[in-house]
């Protein structure tokens, strides 16, 4: 490993980024070069060679036009980029890196040796195609060309400052460009469907090496302190785990929500310093998909709904396998007391089925108890926000 490349990978592990990895067709010295510096897990979240045609197409979900091409590229990268958004921790400089490439092989190829390389980022798409002189160069050493731009462009999408060495010739100028997103466009994005989420980290008193996400999803119309009280309660209940609050921007039975409601949200979120993520699931076993292995924090009524065959077609197997799909994502429901029907009522009065147990897990009522509501305080104040003590 050249110095400058080791120092490159040294400061990328040492950078707050994570990334998940797409890289089909070439760039393989850039795994080896990023795994074997000491610092690797903290930077590499996933990655994935999708070397045959039958893996691509799975990966992308079709059978592309074009294999080695921008386009390609692109999906890819923003799809690592999805990924890389559920695995990573708050905080953190998420990536997603796609590469495709036609490189020297053992047959000769009638068409060029290029690559196409892109990373996405939460405000940033970039993308390089690159064509290589013909027989100019062996496969390892075409490798290894298209892995020094791989590892650069990923350096830069950490905003680490490097310089590369490159070996390209004065005739294979990459062919580059970069679109930038401000605020807007990310969340217009999101509620579209190409990105899963985006996070809004207020809170600076988490443990870097935390994991498990306890997460209190609701519309938060307005904040008030029993939702503060009942995630810290929640929170409570590990030794080790990051407290969010979850907002989805597309609703089951509503329109969604505009972009400027959902900043005028997470205004309150930031007024008190707590991590809330906007999301574009709202079933809650979507966000186990999104959010695999956390602890969900849900009252007795949402609790009484998901057990019970009427939402789902009055068809009891398909309630069990839908849920089922949580626990398979280690997934847990953290339950508090909440008044139904006029009566306050806490997990136990509810039949789990066995199927299920141990993943609800009570909150007891002498840990929380606050009737209180957010469409109660709306109806009171008359207003759809309102300011936390």
């Amino acid at each position: 490993m050249d110095a400058w490349v080791r120092a490159l990978v040294e400061a990328i592990h040492a950078s707050s980024a994570q990334a998940v990895l797409y890289i089909s067709g070439g760039a393989s010295q850039a795994l080896g070069w990023l795994l074997s510096v000491p610092g690797a897990s903290s930077t590499v979240l996933e990655v994935v060679v999708p070397y045959s045609k039958i893996s691509m197409a799975q990966l992308l979900g079709k059978m592309p036009a074009k294999f080695t091409s921008q386009q390609t590229a692109e999906e890819m990268a923003l799809l690592a980029f999805n990924r890389a958004l559920k695995l990573s921790k708050p905080g953190s400089r998420v990536i997603g890196v796609g590469f495709t490439g036609s490189l020297a092989s053992s047959r000769p190829k009638q068409g060029d040796h290029r690559f196409c390389l892109s990373t996405r980022t939460c405000d940033c798409l970039w993308v390089s195609n690159v064509t290589l002189s013909k027989g100019l160069r062996s496969r390892e050493e075409e490798d290894r060309v298209s892995s020094h731009l791989l590892l650069k462009a990923l350096g830069d999408a950490c905003k680490v400052s490097a310089t590369l060495y490159s070996e390209l010739n004065e005739s294979e100028i990459p062919d580059a460009s970069e679109t930038c997103f401000d605020e807007d466009q990310e969340l217009q994005q999101l509620i579209n469907g190409k990105i899963c989420m985006k996070v809004y980290h207020f809170s600076n008193n988490h443990k870097s090496d935390s994991e498990t996400k306890v997460i209190l999803s609701g519309s938060f119309n307005p904040l008030h302190e029993g939702h503060l009280k009942l995630l810290e309660v929640a929170t409570s209940i590990y030794d080790d785990a990051l407290p969010c609050f979850e907002i989805s921007a597309v609703n089951a039975d509503k329109p969604p929500l505009s972009i400027s409601e959902i900043k005028e949200r997470v205004k309150q979120f930031e007024k008190i310093g707590k991590t809330v993520i906007i999301s574009n699931q709202p079933y809650f076993y979507k966000k186990a998909e999104l959010f695999p292995g956390s602890a969900f924090v849900i009252g007795a009524d949402t609790a009484a709904r998901l057990i019970n065959p009427k939402y789902y077609g009055g068809d009891y197997g398909r309630m069990l396998e839908i849920l089922g799909g949580c626990k398979r994502s280690s997934c847990t429901f953290l339950v508090g007391g909440r008044n139904v029907d006029g009566v306050f009522k806490v997990l136990e009065d509810f039949d789990i089925p066995q199927e299920l147990e141990g993943m609800f897990i009570s909150i007891p009522e002498n840990s929380f108890r606050m009737d209180i509501s957010s469409t109660e305080i709306r109806k009171r104040r008359g207003s759809s926000s309102i300011p936390l003590k």
